[in-house]
């Protein structure tokens, strides 16, 4: 049975405000797909769907088990908060549909199913304040440079729109909320009206009414949404109000109005119209707003009267490009020119990261990715991919004295290396028995040892409750090696939750390749710890 995308946008979390097509849509699925929180604001419509909910960050997860899940045959619905195309998920689903080469005629059929976004929301509650041109930006730089956010909010303000701020602040970004007001004080008046909404239409809503110079005074965090009124915007009555302009072509006040609408519509009505004519008394001749216009243009070598053959060139798009490298499996020395060569590469405006697991990661702001993998190759580094995949970590093999067991390494890292997971995966690789790298400690640890391989699986190495992995197998031939973790690997790749770790999937499925689950963490009771807490 053909599958199916639901991408669902519920609006801003009240029942309330979600659309009858999104009730049925969630109601008619097989299996519902979203952030923990989100899942939890529409519980009341789940019946007995499956349920996947992982936490923040994890969209592209999300978005790929989504679309595995579609086209085993299930009706799956996407959710998200507000309109699932205003910063929620369809966007992400349909790249990864592009990714797998889908077509709208022969692929999984996709629907999305519209939500009332922050903007519209937020906005009711505060007045109007979106009357006039407005616009959305998102302060949040995990995924767009810090550099053009700043752009974006320099241009609005200069351009005078009223601007909604998504993602404003977090416990870990809590200065660019700060930026932004900067930025938009050096354009606006310090009174401008600011509207605060947080958790609109939720239990925990709360409104606050300000002005651009007081609006840090209070509390701001992720689910806040700001808006920021435009050099018109005006308070009334603890309102928020954009005048859309009508005042230039009525009296408000008063019944009878100057004009009535068929005589708005006349040029000699509209001063401001391109078509309106005036006489020019130093050149005697009749000229245009239009005339003007396009007599500026012709300054700039633009022709207005035939044809244009000059064109907008659209420029290269520059993206943040995101990689690890390493100077080898076994070897852990860099040379002098592959220094140089990361420099010259990463650039001033770029980053260079240690990481513990033997790579450096990179952070290269270019419009041609290629030509970084090139140069970067060509030095002779090793090029992984980041984020949740496989890392290959291995020890030095002694310097490369203790030498025999490196061809399996290379050949894991050839075959496994950068593999797209539900979760990143850490293999470790120890190349005697004394184990000294700390192999074992990791999801898959490959001790070599007397001519041949031992085994674990499940080691956690984060946490009060960290654990090695459980042994497993000893003794696994040299020859048999690179199949049986391969082997593993691919069965996790396709049965693994979003962001679920190895050790917690070995812990659920209880049997991976044959190799059976020990309970081996340790027994005590622990409470959560946040991050940072």
């Amino acid at each position: 049975m053909a599958g199916k995308l639901l991408v669902i946008g519920f609006g801003p979390g009240s029942f309330e405000h979600i659309t009858d097509r999104a009730r049925e849509a969630i109601g008619e699925s097989d299996m519902v797909i979203g952030y923990k929180t989100y899942v939890e604001l529409i519980e009341g419509l789940l019946t007995n769907q499956q349920i996947i909910s992982t936490g923040m960050t994890e969209e592209v997860g999300r978005a790929q088990e989504a679309v595995k899940q579609a086209e085993l045959g299930k009706k799956v619905a996407v959710i998200s908060s507000g309109d699932a195309g205003v910063y929620g998920m369809v966007g992400l689903v349909y790249e990864v549909l592009v990714e797998k080469k889908w077509s709208r005629e022969t692929g999984v059929e996709v629907e999305i199913i519209p939500g009332i976004s922050a903007i519209n929301s937020c906005a009711s509650l505060l007045g109007a304040p979106v009357m006039h041109d407005a616009c959305t930006i998102s302060l949040s730089d995990h995924l767009t440079p810090w550099t053009l956010i700043e752009k974006r909010i320099e241009a609005a303000a200069q351009a005078d729109f009223v601007i909604a701020l998504y993602n404003p602040k977090s416990g870990r970004r809590t200065r660019q909320i700060a930026e932004a007001q900067r930025i938009l004080l050096n354009h606006r008046s310090p009174d401008t009206p600011v509207g605060l909404v947080k958790s609109a239409y939720r239990d925990r809503q709360h409104v606050v009414m300000t002005n651009l110079k007081d609006m840090l005074e209070y509390d701001i965090g992720m689910l806040t949404t700001v808006m920021i009124g435009n050099s018109s915007t005006f308070m009334y009555d603890g309102l928020m109000i954009t005048p859309r302009g009508y005042q230039r072509k009525y009296t408000l006040n008063t019944t009878e109005q100057v004009l009535k609408p068929h005589q708005r519509l006349k040029k000699e009505s509209e001063p401001w119209a391109l078509e309106q004519e005036e006489f020019n008394p130093e050149s005697e001749i009749m000229f245009s707003s239009r005339d003007v216009a396009e007599q500026a243009l012709d300054a700039f070598g633009y022709e207005t009267k035939e044809p244009s053959n000059h064109s907008f060139v659209q420029q290269p798009l520059e993206t943040i490009f995101e990689l690890a490298v390493s100077p080898g499996v076994a070897k852990k020395t860099f040379t002098p020119k592959q220094l140089l060569t990361l420099a010259e590469v990463v650039g001033e405006a770029g980053r260079i990261e240690y990481t513990t697991d033997h790579q450096i990661k990179l952070e290269i702001h270019t419009s041609n990715p290629e030509q970084a993998t090139e140069r970067l190759t060509a030095a002779g580094f090793i090029l992984s991919p980041v984020g949740d995949v496989l890392t290959l970590k291995a020890c030095d093999f002694c310097e490369g004295e203790k030498k025999d067991s490196i061809p399996y390494a290379d050949t894991l890292q050839e075959i496994l290396g950068g593999l797209e997971l539900p979760k990143e995966l850490k293999v470790g690789f120890n190349g005697c028995g004394m184990a000294c790298f700390g192999a074992v400690n990791e999801d898959i640890g490959i001790v070599f040892r007397k001519g041949k391989f031992d085994l674990f699986l499940g080691g956690k190495t984060v946490g009060r409750s960290a654990h090695p992995g459980q042994p497993v197998a000893e003794g696994i031939e040299p020859d048999q090696l690179i199949q049986v973790v391969e082997n593993i690997i691919q069965e996790y790749k396709e049965k693994g939750h979003p962001n679920e770790r190895f050790y917690k999937y070995f812990k659920r499925v209880k049997n991976i390749q044959g190799f059976q689950y020990r309970d081996v963490s340790p027994k005590i009771e622990v409470e959560p710890a946040p991050c940072g807490d």
